[in-house]
């Protein structure tokens, strides 16, 4: 008897959870109200260009994600002024769960749960109010190779993490990161080949209709990088050169 009480409690407390995260995804997409999205940067590597870049970052630095999404969810008729608003956290000292090395549905599942946890752990302190989207960024120094493209978005907990570089030259891209991640969070699905970065048409492309069809001018922002040639493609230096496609406009809610 008991036992089945502790499964009863057990399963109303998960029907809860799961209401509550199905309405939390429910409300990010119905763009009747502004998402509040913060980032919170990370030292990476423990670098002094890092640290440096850090202690520099102003909000206005990721204006051009506000100014992005405004702009694409404007040409799907969204009425809304400020569909993002964007701000900026203390930096976090601690690093985020890693990624399963040989990923499979169990690890990654795991790894979810923890991510989750985490993130509200390491910010609890500053953040009072829960924003409706967490994005961390892993700051690493520019001297450092890093794969920008091992990144990561879950729709279950809102939350993103981001690997970029600590140099204003590269603030732009980093920007077309968080972009691509945030639009995770909210349902969108990536758009190119995981074995070769180069995205996949038609939904990929930001100009499927265009004639000649490569050179492409602006990057689909799931497809990633804007296709140069049919075997080629890179990273957008600035959300100028990205739009959302109707794919992924229908699969944050922009569009049927």
């Amino acid at each position: 008897m008991f036992k089945a009480i502790r499964i009863s409690i057990l399963l109303f407390v998960l029907f809860f959870v799961a209401m509550g995260t199905w309405l939390t995804q429910a409300r990010s997409t119905d763009w009747n109200n502004s998402l509040w999205v913060k980032i919170y940067p990370i030292n990476a590597d423990g670098s002094a260009a890092a640290a440096d870049y850090i202690d520099r970052l102003e909000v206005e630095h990721f204006s051009g994600i506000e100014a992005f999404i405004a702009r694409e969810t404007e040409r799907y008729a969204s009425s809304l002024q400020r569909p993002v608003r964007v701000e900026l956290g203390n930096p976090i000292r601690e690093q985020p769960p890693e990624l399963p090395e040989e990923p499979n549905a169990l690890k990654i599942m795991w790894w979810s749960l923890k991510m989750r946890w985490w993130s509200g752990s390491v910010t609890g302190n500053q953040d009072r109010i829960r924003p409706d989207v967490r994005i961390f960024v892993r700051y690493h120094s520019p001297d450092h190779p890093v794969t920008l493209e091992n990144s990561v978005g879950l729709q279950k907990g809102m939350v993103g993490i981001v690997n970029g570089y600590a140099s204003r030259r590269y603030r732009g891209t980093n920007n077309v990161i968080i972009a691509h991640e945030f639009l995770h969070t909210l349902g969108a699905t990536d758009k190119y080949s995981p074995a070769s970065g180069q995205p996949i048409g038609p939904d990929g492309l930001a100009e499927p209709d265009r004639k000649p069809l490569y050179p492409q001018r602006y990057a689909e922002i799931m497809g990633g990088r804007i296709a140069i040639a049919a075997d080629e493609a890179v990273i957008p230096k600035s959300l100028k050169y990205a739009v959302i496609g109707p794919q992924t406009a229908r699969e944050i809610n922009l569009i049927d």
